[in-house]
């Protein structure tokens, strides 16, 4: 099947889950930061004690998520979606009016886990099990939305804010997920997709449907983790200390942010590329090398002050974070199956989140101790190096396992 015969064929539901990775924006490291230097002028906070705070709710909705997750195995992705959307408005809501260290940290929790959680947990179980050959195609496309939404939203948000003030934009988010995004999303997703005589046959595979307890006595699952874990630590990292960064090294502000189209960009390019790919070879096939770009993107950020480095930097991680981003979605539902893919992939959701928790709080504790932190991000890439050559293993014993009998 082409490529647009594919995208026509399921354009509703392609686009359900493009929307709800795109409005999963509003609880992503990205968008918050936005308001970060406000927010600490506003409580007077250091980059440390901000991280801190930033780590505590997000390791909150880390927690969360298991349990929480678990609703998309007994309900429908609209149904879910009637639930999650709301919430995630209201925590907008709260972070337009909140004046209060509790007030925000709530506000946090509640847009970690409705915004990157629950939203993109929706939204890539949903394509996990309405495709099966395709699976990493749809992935892909679905994925796109965070690419979309950091290539424009930071953009949009810094203008608004110019003219509105950056809590009024908050308002303006909210209103936004109630008017648009809920009953768009809703009316796409109405129906679930069901298998079709004209879709391509699966590869044939013996993988069974495991339980969530069983992943979790499964010693490769603990060998995926060192990889899953290692992109939302180091982008989250990166994206919340940018200011701190630019800072030290002297560079532009102005021309560091524009490395971030740059970088949507390359994400977007490998995220399609890796979704044809994993159709062709299996998310499995793909785990030993996508964490080399990122490991060559710290390294490269560590060592170098020159302003091309951002570029480099920012590149590399955007061929990492592209095939990350649709690997993530295929790889579980191939390993796993997809009976208890909602639970599966709440824990894993989850512990990406609580990746990207640590990332602030753990390296803004550093930064305020006087670790250097170049230091730190050149650990970053030596870690992702070291990572590769786990998931070697990994995926050897993963393939032998799958194999036919």
């Amino acid at each position: 099947m082409s490529y647009l015969i594919f995208l026509r064929d399921n354009a509703r539901w392609l686009a359900g889950g493009f929307l709800l990775t795109l409005f999963s924006s509003f609880g992503q490291t990205f968008f918050i930061s936005l308001s970060a230097g406000d927010i600490r002028a506003e409580y007077g906070l250091s980059h440390g004690a901000f991280g801190t705070l930033y780590m505590l709710a997000t390791l909150a909705s880390a927690f969360t998520l298991p349990r929480l997750g678990q609703i998309v195995d007994r309900y429908s992705a609209r149904r879910v979606a009637f639930i999650i959307i709301p919430l995630l408005a209201l925590a907008c809501v709260s972070m337009a009016l909140s004046h209060s260290l509790v007030v925000l940290v709530v506000t946090i929790y509640m847009l970690r886990l409705f915004g990157q959680g629950m939203m993109t947990h929706n939204s890539l179980t949903a394509m996990g099990r309405w495709f099966s050959a395709q699976r990493g195609r749809a992935v892909s496309v679905a994925t796109l939305g965070h690419n979309v939404g950091e290539a424009t939203l930071p953009l949009a948000f810094v203008a608004i804010a110019a003219v509105v003030g950056w809590r009024n934009s908050w308002f303006i988010a909210a209103a936004l997920l109630l008017v648009f995004a809920l009953p768009v999303i809703s009316g796409l997703i109405a129906v679930e997709r069901a298998p079709r005589a004209s879709d391509p046959a699966a590869r044939r595979s013996t993988v069974r449907d495991w339980t969530r307890g069983e992943v979790l006595r499964d010693p490769v699952f603990y060998l995926l983790l060192l990889g899953v874990m290692a992109p939302g630590f180091i982008g989250t990292t990166i994206f919340f200390h940018q200011i701190y960064l630019v800072e030290l090294r002297g560079w532009s502000l102005e021309v560091f942010a524009s490395s971030f189209t740059f970088m949507a960009s390359m994400t977007v390019v490998f995220a399609l590329i890796s979704g044809q790919l994993i159709d062709r070879f299996s998310a499995v096939a793909l785990l030993p090398g996508f964490l080399v770009p990122l490991g060559a993107a710290c390294l490269i950020l560590a060592g170098s002050e020159a302003q091309w480095s951002a570029f480099a930097f920012m590149g590399l991680m955007g061929v990492s974070y592209g095939f990350s981003s649709t690997l993530f979605g295929a790889l579980w539902p191939e390993v796993y199956g997809i009976r208890h893919l909602g639970s599966i992939r709440a824990l894993t959701v989850a512990i990406m989140v609580f990746a990207t928790a640590m990332g602030p709080g753990v390296t803004g504790f550093l930064i305020d101790r006087g670790v250097n932190y170049p230091l730190q991000i050149g650990v970053m890439g030596v870690y992702c190096l070291a990572a590769c050559v786990m998931l070697l293993f990994a995926s050897r014993g993963l393939n032998a396992r799958l194999e036919p009998a």
